[in-house]
């Protein structure tokens, strides 16, 4: 027998205007060994999945009417804990671990999107080849993996455990790849 759901329904902190994320990820940190977590949301949280995609939970979703949804998160395999790298780069495996240290650290946690990904992409081309910098993020952040990639930067994240992402990124320089 499976434990029972962890029910978290965040709908009146987005009727309030508030930001949901942090209750979300003390939530997954409360979760036992292989419960999983019903989300009670006024929209269908796609970014969210990647999130807890990446933490080993797959996504189940479904309208429950007046726009809003119930998404379970189911884990699967050995789900990550936080603080653990989260290691969605998708050239994580070749990746080496000698990386010289971050030349600045960026913290965007109090901005609003899509200035923390504006900011950090700027910031990059001042970085020379090979060089490193720390940005803080207020959550993960999936769109500018893509947009690092376009570029030729890696990366490496991890939610630290106060919940906020840490993402180290190193230059690729002007659309090469870091070897």
């Amino acid at each position: 027998m499976s434990a029972p759901h962890y029910d978290l329904d965040v709908r009146p902190i987005l009727r309030e205007g508030g930001e949901p994320f942090s209750a979300i990820m003390e939530a997954v940190a409360a979760l036992g060994p292989g419960q999983s977590l019903r989300l009670l949301v006024s929209f269908k949280p796609i970014p969210l999945f990647q999130v807890l995609g990446a933490r080993g939970f797959e996504p189940s979703a479904k309208e429950i009417g007046n726009g809003d949804w119930e998404v379970v998160f189911t884990p699967v395999g050995a789900a990550q804990q936080v603080g653990e790298p989260s290691e969605r780069s998708a050239s994580t495996d070749d990746m080496p671990r000698d990386w010289p240290e971050p030349i600045m650290e960026l913290d965007n946690r109090d901005l609003e999107p899509p200035e923390p990904m504006v900011r950090t992409l700027q910031a990059v081309k001042t970085l020379a080849l090979g060089q490193t910098m720390a940005v803080l993020l207020p959550r993960e952040p999936v769109f500018l993996f893509d947009e690092l990639q376009v570029r030729g930067h890696r990366w490496r994240g991890t939610f630290e455990p106060q919940g906020h992402y840490r993402i180290v990124i190193r230059s690729g320089g002007s659309g090469g790849r870091v070897s």
